[in-house]
């Protein structure tokens, strides 16, 4: 369970770096961090970091196709934790 924990605050710390380092970069026109790996980091379970660090940072709020997908993802993980949180299961 703790593990589980830590894995997920490190996912989610990261998450926010990588939007604050990728609106760094494009404020001052350098190589960027790609959507892509901005998805994966919140399908990996950083999606409340990615929604953190878009809001903090004001940071791909315009991006209609990369806020249905960050949404979408966020959407599944509450499903499935929602899903968990119903069964029984043994600890």
């Amino acid at each position: 369970m703790w593990i589980a924990v830590a894995y997920l605050w490190a996912v989610n710390g990261l998450t926010l770096l990588a939007f604050g380092w990728d609106k760094l970069h494009a404020r001052r026109r350098k190589r960027r961090v790609p959507e892509r790996r901005l998805l994966w980091l919140a399908a990996l379970g950083g999606s409340p970091g990615a929604v953190l660090g878009r809001w903090m940072f004001r940071h791909k709020t315009r991006k209609r196709g990369f806020s249905v997908w960050l949404f979408g993802i966020l959407g599944v993980q509450l499903a499935i934790c929602v899903a968990l949180t119903r069964m029984d299961l043994p600890i």
